[in-house]
């Protein structure tokens, strides 16, 4: 059923930001400290069986120059560099196998998908640990409350640092043109590219489809799906510390990456989506400051518009780059 606003007000909603004061300075001295580590961007060829694809085990140095695990498909037989979409996924999913990934690849790209650290258990497997020591405190089963108390050790500050050094290993793939990269992902998938988006200012093109982390204080309040219940949990235990979670929340807010924004965007937006509430979707599009156009999917949940949005998104990318 529809729970959230109207279409008509949805379209025009643009909620104040509750922007901290030292947002850019925190963003620029975390990558910063991230750049301090090589890349090391390692890409080995796998057989898997896809005649018509070629499939890399990818390995690059994210947070802290921890190993972060990725797959690159792309078509055989390149005779010049390809766009590349990196992939993020889903929460609680892992890179699973290249036979997940023929998307891209069949349109005619290359596309890397990065492992998501500490995930991969719940419905695909992945092979990248969270490794760090940071945000060990007390939290609610799951991601969205591990390390919230102090941005710093906020589990979404590694995970967006490995999403950018993923373009950036990327870029340093000989068979990928480095001007030509989008990001893409759906729920935290897309969440992460929004934030990629505010952080990296030469990428091509943003996908991010029914986008996750955006707006979390309306979130919360308007919704009792998992994952956004995490942290109504943690509040409902931890009541003396509400006011430090959201001031962490503030530093990754979709909507403060997208109001940094530049390259070309296409969201989605599913009118019936509890996890994923079409005010937080419209919260972080209506801020997104580059050119942008949104699907909106009347009658779908959180599978957005699925196949139908697919197609949407190879037109996008073929408009832009064929």
């Amino acid at each position: 059923m529809y729970f959230d606003l109207p279409l008509d007000e949805l379209q025009v909603y643009q909620p104040e930001r509750h922007e901290p004061y030292d947002f850019d300075d925190f963003w620029q001295k975390t990558m910063q400290e991230a750049n301090q580590f090589p890349l090391n961007a390692n890409y080995d060829y796998v057989d898997y069986g896809l005649r018509h694809l070629k499939t890399f085990d990818v390995t690059f140095n994210g947070y802290g120059g921890q190993p972060v695990k990725g797959w690159m498909v792309m078509p055989n037989n390149t005779s010049k560099p390809l766009p590349c979409v990196v992939s993020y996924i889903g929460y609680g999913g892992g890179r699973s196998f290249p036979i997940d990934w023929l998307l891209w690849a069949s349109a005619g790209y290359a596309e890397f998908v990065m492992d998501t650290r500490g995930q991969g258990s719940s419905w695909s497997a992945g092979e990248t640990p969270d490794q760090s020591v940071e945000g060990n405190s007390s939290h609610y089963p799951g991601f969205m409350t591990l390390g919230i108390l102090d941005p710093r050790t906020y589990y979404y500050r590694r995970l967006y640092v490995d999403a950018v050094r993923a373009v950036h290993a990327v870029r340093s793939f000989p068979e990928v043109d480095p001007q030509r990269i989008a990001v893409h992902g759906k729920s935290q998938g897309g969440g992460v590219s929004i934030a990629v988006s505010g952080l990296i200012h030469d990428l091509s093109a943003v996908l991010a489809d029914v986008p996750f982390l955006c707006h979390f204080d309306r979130a919360v309040t308007i919704t009792d799906e998992m994952p956004y219940k995490e942290i109504q949990q943690y509040c409902r235990i931890h009541r003396n510390q509400v006011a430090s979670v959201f001031h962490t929340l503030s530093y990754f807010d979709g909507m403060q990456f997208a109001a940094r924004a530049n390259a070309k965007a296409l969201f989605s937006v599913a009118l019936m989506d509890p996890i994923c509430p079409p005010s937080t979707v419209f919260a972080a599009y209506n801020h997104y400051a580059g050119q942008k156009r949104i699907c909106v999917y009347h009658f779908n949940s959180h599978d957005g518009g699925g196949s139908h949005h697919d197609l949407e998104k190879i037109h996008f990318l073929h408009e832009l780059w064929d």
